[in-house]
């Protein structure tokens, strides 16, 4: 068929996203990083020395479990929040499985609901991507961190939809404080494991 003849297809339609409310803009402005120092990449690393047999019991193939905890330091110090922390969210929402999905439909590792996309992100993003639901997670945790001027409690609470009630973020500290604490003793690794 001859290019005059074909059929003409319409313009694709772009839509600018509406613009995120002004408390999580501040929220997410203030996560920029500022250029790392030597002394914080020699932590992070003894950090994922230090973490990397805890999460074996999840993730049993080496490599992704550098890489993620990798990530997972990362996203959490753009957003102000201790890695510790999102770890233990993550083994609490998910148990560590990406391709997670709640009777809610909350997705991925830190459980984002799809509505956030409208909220953060793009329409193409996909949540069971740890990479990009972890970027969210940390940045809607640290936004009600922000909302709720640094109460924890009340954060957790919020991020769980359950705000007003105490058994989320009780749950987030156990776990916390038995797997993720650098006080908590690392477990000990079998000799399959090593």
């Amino acid at each position: 068929m001859p290019a005059s003849l074909a059929p003409e297809r319409p313009a694709p339609v772009v839509r600018a996203l509406p613009e995120a409310p002004a408390s999580l803009r501040g929220t997410l402005d203030s996560i920029r990083g500022a250029p790392v120092a030597p002394a914080e990449i020699w932590a992070a690393r003894q950090w994922l020395n230090d973490m990397e047999p805890r999460l074996a019991r999840y993730l049993p193939d080496p490599a992704r479990r550098r890489e993620l905890l990798g990530r997972i330091h990362h996203e959490a110090r753009l957003a102000g929040l201790a890695p510790e922390l999102v770890l233990a969210v993550i083994q609490v929402e998910s148990a560590f499985q990406a391709e997670a999905v709640s009777s809610a439909g909350a997705v991925g590792l830190m459980q984002i609901m799809p509505f956030w996309i409208r909220e953060l992100g793009l329409p193409a993003d996909d949540l069971k991507d740890p990479r990009r639901n972890l970027r969210y997670g940390c940045t809607i945790l640290a936004h009600y961190l922000a909302v709720e001027d640094g109460d924890l409690t009340r954060a957790l609470a919020r991020y769980n939809g359950s705000l007003g009630k105490t058994w989320y973020p009780e749950r987030v500290m156990r776990a916390l404080a038995r797997h993720w604490s650098p006080a908590s003793p690392a477990p000990v690794r079998t000799t399959a494991e090593r």
